[in-house]
């Protein structure tokens, strides 16, 4: 039976469905509730679909939109300095004005290139990491998502928990076909947080090993943090072998602080990529690094190219986010909000008796149902309960509170304290009524 709050919706995929693999642009917008949506515009902490529903958003578009929606300050920046152009093929003056506000916030951020997603820049770190060590692989982490290509799409699914084996030498799945059986050489991987067993397999394998990349913050699976003393520890690897340690601040970048993860756990790495947040919601990223490391690429040994990099709309966008972020400093207030939703929705399932495991560091918050007390890695994951966890999401969405599928909420600086006690309360109707 068609649902009559998203029938306009509903009409509009059918009608892409014509033109369009599965109607969408990207394979996650396909489950959106009760299905991909067509959406009008958005403002602040609010989002609008074809049908005239008015959603407060805690997707904030994937996590880009930390200053919330339509900024007008973004906005305003992107207009005027497009109206000069929109790319030049050539260096402009904001470009280099961006690069020095990075260079200036970012710990690790002694040179950059610019380019256009997290995707690319992660394949340009291990390049970059490659080249400079002569080593050919690179080791990661189970459950942690660095883009969509080749050699970074394994390790994001798997068919049980069973399936993966030991943690020494853990079996490992592509995360869609069409991926070459090759591109499994590339990479050694090992659960996260497990300081004694990366110490171990570093040991035996540190002379192919170019780099060690990993999300600082597992956002991906679970918004996990660190367990005291892995980051730490990963750098002291690290040095001691020669490798590259790579943050893949995609997520965490510019949401813990100005300087990112490693500013805010204090812990510099060699190489990082920066995106989402970075342009409020426009197609750019940066791989910046020490100087040591990033020569290869001002020396040409490395090539990195690309037509699009560092157009005029997308370095505005950049450069007027970070500036507004720099001039209002929200990191407690994202913090304290982030608390206050996590102790909120913590009551919330208390009262209503029901198994919600709630953790993040605030600015991300995840939640999943589960009998465990923590989720410490991707195995743990594995335990959350997905078919309640999907009702939960289409109850809150019916009820006008978009929030990612899979349980991670973004807070911007455009939410207010009474958005997030309407989001408790929601919450609190949605769980007394699972």
């Amino acid at each position: 039976m068609e649902n009559i709050a998203y029938k306009k919706s509903a009409q509009l995929l059918e009608r892409a469905k014509k033109v369009m693999a599965g109607g969408v642009s990207s394979e996650f917008r396909k489950y959106g509730h009760p299905h991909a949506l067509f959406y009008t515009h958005g403002e602040g902490a609010h989002i609008y679909d074809v049908d005239g529903n008015d959603y407060l958003d805690f997707t904030l578009s994937q996590g880009p939109l930390i200053l919330g929606h339509s900024h007008p300050a973004v906005i305003k920046a992107v207009n005027e300095y497009t109206a000069h152009g929109q790319l030049f093929a050539g260096q402009h003056l904001q470009e280099l004005e961006l690069a020095e506000k990075l260079n200036n916030l970012i710990p690790s951020a002694e040179l950059m290139r610019f380019c256009l997603d997290g995707s690319e820049a992660v394949q340009t770190a291990l390049r970059i990491a490659r080249a400079t060590t002569g080593r050919k692989k690179f080791l990661r982490f189970e459950g942690h998502y660095h883009g969509w290509l080749d050699n970074v799409c394994w390790g994001i699914s798997t068919p049980s928990e069973e399936a993966l084996g030991s943690k020494e030498d853990p079996h490992v799945f592509p995360w869609t076909a069409g991926i070459p059986e090759r591109a499994r050489e590339e990479f050694i991987i090992l659960p996260w947080n497990d300081l004694a067993l990366l110490e171990k397999t570093v040991a035996t394998h540190y002379e192919d090993i170019a780099a060690i990349i990993t999300e600082p913050v597992m956002c991906n699976n679970g918004c996990i943090m660190p367990v005291e003393g892995f980051l730490e520890g990963l750098r002291k690897v690290c040095d001691q072998y020669g490798i590259a340690l790579i943050f893949d601040e995609v997520i965490t970048g510019f949401r813990l602080g100005l300087g990112g993860a490693q500013q805010y756990f204090g812990i510099t790495p060699d190489i990082s990529v920066f995106a989402k947040a970075l342009a409020s919601g426009y197609p750019i990223s940066a791989v910046v690094g020490k100087r040591e490391w990033m020569k290869v690429i001002e020396e040409a040994t490395v090539i990195h190219a690309g037509t699009m990099n560092a157009g005029n709309a997308t370095v505005a966008a950049a450069l007027a986010t970070v500036q507004v972020l720099e001039a209002e400093m929200p990191y407690d207030r994202l913090f304290r909000y982030g608390k206050k939703l996590m102790d909120g929705l913590r009551n919330a399932a208390k009262e209503t008796n029901q198994n919600l495991l709630v953790q993040g560091p605030g600015p991300m918050v995840h939640i999943g149902f589960t009998q465990l007390d923590a989720v410490k890695d991707y195995r743990d994951t594995l335990h959350y309960d997905r078919a309640k966890l999907g009702k939960f999401m289409a109850a809150m969405h019916d009820r006008k509170v978009r929030i990612i599928g899979r349980g991670l909420w973004y807070i911007s600086t455009a939410h207010t304290e009474a958005n997030i006690d309407h989001a408790i309360a929601t919450a609190r109707e949605v769980l007394g009524n699972l």
